[in-house]
């Protein structure tokens, strides 16, 4: 099964997503894991979450070759909506989820992970949204969870990634370790929580949630309003076919400078 869920005598739920070749998601996958992840959440036998993933790669963000071979909006809004869906469910767990990312993590991805509330990473793992790259917007919310102010600016403008390492340094990842050793990183931190008071932690969850300075959800569904916007005009299906046909972002139009001189 593409989604697993695991259960230890502990309370530890582990949640593995396994999406060959590189864990991008088609629509109705973002869904289930929601599901998921909402699921354990609600299970009072549960002490705290482990979302992890086999293969190349943490995430690689939406399907986008599901969502070209579709005709119409129906996959973009499924995806968009979906996206919204799993991101909330992390963010709104019962208890804390801990995210341990091996590889890539990129997309839809940090909006997983910018959601929440322990990260662990292998010593390979990078973070990045290629999303102006495919003429959308979105997960700056939760990249700004990630870095600070201005290297979030750059990082979504150049569409570059962060290293697990860089992370480590703003205080972002809680440990970076070889990726043999990822899963039982995240298993040490999970069991130092499993091991406290449920009714302790899920009250902190919930408080440390009310005071967060930005509401992650709504400020999600604005940056996609402004996708749905590049989509409308036609502005995103160039550049997800150039992606979908060449593997690499569209290059820059010349004779197009937005208007000047």
């Amino acid at each position: 099964m593409p989604i697993t869920t695991t259960r230890t005598e502990s309370g530890i739920v582990t949640i593995t997503v396994d999406y060959p070749p590189v864990n991008a998601l088609p629509s109705a996958a973002w869904f289930e894991l929601a599901d998921a992840v909402t699921a354990a959440g609600v299970d009072p036998a549960t002490h705290v979450v482990v979302l992890r993933a086999e293969g190349r790669g943490f995430n690689a963000g939406v399907d986008i070759k599901e969502m070209q071979a579709t005709e119409g909006f129906d996959a973009l809004i499924g995806a968009n909506r979906g996206c919204a869906a799993a991101f909330g469910a992390v963010y709104d767990c019962a208890v804390p989820v801990i995210v341990a990312v091996n590889g890539f993590c990129v997309g839809g991805g940090i909006g997983l992970v910018g959601n929440a509330d322990v990260i662990v990473a292998s010593d390979d793992a990078v973070f990045g949204l290629p999303e102006v790259d495919r003429g959308a917007l979105g997960a700056a919310t939760h990249l700004a969870r990630l870095v600070p102010q201005h290297m979030m600016r750059t990082l979504y403008f150049t569409a570059k990634n962060v290293t697990a390492q860089q992370l480590e340094h703003f205080g972002s990842v809680y440990r970076v370790v070889p990726r043999e050793e990822l899963l039982d990183a995240a298993l040490e931190v999970a069991e130092a929580i499993a091991a406290k008071d449920t009714r302790v932690i899920r009250a902190a969850k919930e408080a440390i949630n009310h005071i967060d300075p930005v509401d992650v959800k709504a400020s999600y569904r604005l940056e996609q309003g402004f996708t749905f916007e590049l989509n409308l005009a036609g502005v995103a299906d160039e550049h997800r076919d150039a992606f979908v046909s060449t593997g690499k972002p569209l290059a820059s139009n010349a004779s197009d400078n937005g208007g000047h001189a």
